[in-house]
């Protein structure tokens, strides 16, 4: 039997394929329409999952939606209710687009899934969370912590799996939600909210924890158990279009960042306050769940699980023996929750959780193109390329990153979520000093704060850092180890904000953010042959075992699906090659015409 689970109408909007309970293919629509975080019913990703198991509607067992549309207009009714008359310029907004659309599912999806006539299914939205956390895990029983902004109601939850069941033991409601703190934080230093959170996360480490009493005194009262409460008259989301409101403005000293104008130490500092506040709480909830529980386990999702800083505390605390994280923690992997407590719940199907490996398949679940699909989309453009042995490819990557050079890398199946993890990436050598400003600048044309992870094989992890279990999704943040990293000067601890950027402060000083930690990616050779040999390559060509990972995209735009999408990548950056399956594309070896098209598009894009 094939489920199908969809997400959609708020962000990340995604589709899930189940084979008898196995996930065998998940995408997310943006990486189709080339809108980031295209929030609009899937089509395109539930037509690449149908196409992957040469499917039509019509053979799919049942459809389930992730969340109950008819509850969540009801909170939404609710709270401008309970607000009114304010707020109402916000409520003529969003009714229409409830009533036209999001109030009939049934309707849309039957319209969207032309022949089909068979089930469809509603979960609800922390359920899916925990879903998707806990039937993947390789677990028998755990506890499963899922946190947000919110749900329907709900903005975080404490639940039990085991076996082929979960059972939701204590919830938080909204509009009190540490996603939602977190969110306010987001928007009030100048990122947007939904996406900005990792730049929040990753500019933390340049700040000083200057307002943490402030927002713990007057924001929320948070509890011992991590539940809190947020104090509403410093927040504006209940009815209006923005986060946060004039008396958090004057508490905080000022009006918001202005969006792309420049950072200060006062952002530095907020950012580095909520991060702190975020793994406060966090870990009160993580404890809270042990004790209701009684579990050694924890599987955690939601988008707050995306916070890998907060994640690796969690770890380190050693409040469970083993943590498992949703790699597709937001709103896409609700859609994989949703089929998941179908198959379980519904159909009343029994689980086997492999020990060993998860259900997630590293997360490779997305489209791939055959050698023959590379090379013809190569010569139908006249781009010069080279084929290769897969010995040649990867002896020829590892020469090239180990030169320096940076590496457009695709291959395989594209990942579910929203990191690269060696199919769709962009490669380079962590101990060049001059990488995460080349990347972030050049190439990511993105703000040159941003940190980097590294990718490293399984085995060779604790040689570089003190992380103590894998780290496929590259979820959890981990210090690098003590004997690499390089110590600063009395003059260098001195520094302020965004002058500690270019200290090195390891041997791996592209991947080593300014508190001495990586978010670190571990690679098994069962997951990604590939990619995990090119490692090992690189290994053996420099003495390094850890390369730079970063998502295949510029700042603004989807990470890559297919190789025109990486081509255009390639082009419009500062990569100096390309590889597409088995051919190399050498940007020196461009044609002049292709140069000259190559610089219409960056001056087209801004990229210049």
């Amino acid at each position: 039997m094939h489920l199908l689970g969809i997400s959609c109408f708020y962000h990340d909007s995604a589709a899930v394929l189940l084979r008898n309970g196995e996930i065998v293919a998940a995408a997310q629509e943006e990486r189709f329409t080339r809108e980031k975080a295209d929030a609009n019913f899937p089509a395109r990703s539930i037509d690449y999952c149908l196409r992957h198991e040469g499917l039509s509607p019509s053979d799919l067992g049942a459809v389930i939606f992730y969340d109950k549309p008819l509850l969540k207009f009801e909170r939404i009714l609710d709270t401008y209710l309970s607000i009114s008359p304010s707020g109402l310029g916000s409520f003529l907004k969003a009714v229409p687009v409830w009533v036209q659309r999001k109030l009939w599912m049934r309707r849309v999806i039957r319209k969207g899934l032309k022949g089909y006539k068979g089930r469809i299914l509603f979960g609800e939205h922390h359920e899916s969370h925990a879903a998707s956390a806990f039937f993947p895990s390789p677990f028998e029983e755990a506890a499963v912590l899922t946190v947000d902004g919110v749900g329907e109601w709900t903005t975080a939850s404490i639940s039990v799996g085991q076996g082929n069941r979960i059972r939701i033991v204590k919830e938080l409601s909204f509009p009190h939600s540490l996603g939602l703190l977190y969110a306010a934080f987001t928007a009030y230093t100048g990122f947007k909210v939904n996406s900005g959170e990792y730049k929040v996360m990753g500019l933390a480490p340049y700040g000083e924890p200057k307002y943490t009493d402030l927002i713990l005194k007057h924001l929320i009262d948070l509890k011992d158990d991590g539940s809190l409460r947020m104090n509403m008259e410093y927040f504006d989301y209940l009815g209006a279009s923005r986060m946060t409101n004039r008396k958090f403005h004057d508490l905080f000293g000022g009006p918001p960042r202005v969006p792309e104008s420049k950072l200060t130490q006062k952002e530095m500092d907020l950012a580095r306050s909520v991060q702190e506040v975020c793994e406060i709480a966090m870990l009160r909830m993580a404890r809270h769940a042990a004790k209701v529980t009684g579990m050694k386990n924890l599987c955690l999702a939601g988008g707050v699980a995306l916070n890998c800083v907060a994640n690796g505390k969690i770890l380190r605390e050693k409040i469970f023996d083993r943590i498992w994280i949703q790699p597709a923690s937001s709103d896409s992997g609700g859609a994989a929750g949703a089929a998941l407590t179908a198959w379980h719940h519904v159909f009343d199907q029994p689980r086997k959780p492999d020990p060993q490996r998860d259900g997630m398949k590293g997360s490779y679940l997305g489209p791939e193109f055959s050698p023959e699909e590379i090379r013809t989309f190569l010569r139908s453009k006249e781009i010069p390329f080279r084929s290769c042995t897969r010995d040649e490819l990867l002896n020829e990557t590892a020469a090239f990153l180990g030169q320096g050079k940076v590496v457009g890398w695709f291959q395989g199946r594209m990942e579910f979520g929203p990191r690269s993890l060696g199919s769709r990436s962009i490669l380079g050598d962590p101990r060049d000093r001059t990488m995460q400003a080349r990347m972030n600048i050049a190439i990511k044309k993105r703000e040159g704060f941003r940190p980097f992870a590294p990718s490293v094989a399984r085995e060779r992890a604790a040689d570089y850092f003190e992380i103590g279990c894998e780290s496929p999704y590259m979820l959890l943040v981990a210090p690098v180890r003590k004997d690499r990293c390089i110590p600063m000067t009395e003059d260098q601890k001195h520094l302020w904000g965004i002058d500690k950027l270019n200290i090195p402060r390891s041997d791996i000083p592209a991947v080593t953010h300014v508190d001495y930690s990586a978010r670190v990616q571990t690679v098994r050779r069962e997951d990604h042959p590939l990619y995990y040999d090119l490692l090992r390559t690189f290994e053996r060509e420099t003495g390094c075992a850890v390369l730079v990972n970063t998502s295949f995209n510029v700042r603004g735009e989807p990470i890559v699906c297919t190789p025109e999408d990486a081509f255009r990548c390639f082009m419009t950056t500062g990569m100096d090659y390309l590889v597409l399956g088995d051919c190399i594309i050498e940007k020196k070896a461009m044609s002049a015409d292709l140069l000259q098209t190559v610089g219409a598009q960056q001056k087209q894009f801004g990229l210049d």
